[in-house]
């Protein structure tokens, strides 16, 4: 056998690594251990990720702790495995106890990744019907207006009368940007 590289993720920077580094240290205590705070929702801007698919070669192994550590849509997750294949590498999920270097191990992998997309598709249908249902409610969303319509009529009405947007923006305290957004409105 050869080189294993086990990869920990997390999405941000307030989580940390400290579960799937345990459990990854061990599985595997003289691995090429790998880190990375990015978010999983595409594999493209994931710089650690990527220089190990880029460095592994045949009989190689990449571990990680659970399928969601490397990806979250079943794109990524193919992408990752026919490159780990064009290369003659395996890929290990300690988790569930996958290994692709069998042929369960590679059918079962697939059936997840299937999982895992559905699920991320659903928690999308959901958080778009309920802020669908917030609008119809008439709840405003997105943060609160700066300037009310009585203020931004005001602010049209003496930039008319000569004053200038920097000046109406210190009045109002916001930015000039704002105030242009405001002079491109119809009242």
């Amino acid at each position: 056998m050869g080189n294993i590289f086990t990869y920990a993720r997390v999405s941000t920077l307030d989580q940390n690594t400290d579960m799937q580094v345990e459990a990854l240290t061990a599985a595997y205590p003289e691995a090429v251990l790998r880190e990375e705070k990015k978010s999983g929702t595409t594999a493209k801007n994931r710089f650690v990720l990527n220089v190990i698919l880029d460095m592994i070669k045949d009989g190689d192994k990449l571990v990680v702790w659970k399928l969601d550590r490397l990806a979250r849509n079943m794109k990524d997750l193919t992408d990752i495995i026919e490159t780990l294949n064009r290369k003659g590498a395996a890929l290990e999920i300690l988790d569930q106890k996958i290994d692709t270097s069998t042929a369960t191990g590679k059918a079962f992998l697939q059936m997840l990744g299937v999982f895992a997309e559905f699920e991320t598709n659903l928690r999308k249908e959901r958080q778009l019907a309920g802020i669908a249902a917030a609008k119809a409610k008439g709840k405003h969303l997105g943060r609160r207006a700066s300037l009310t319509n009585e203020q931004k009529q005001e602010i049209r009405t003496k930039n008319k009368d000569g004053m200038n947007p920097s000046a109406l923006s210190r009045e109002y305290g916001v930015s000039r940007g704002t105030i242009y957004n405001v002079l491109k409105e119809t009242a």
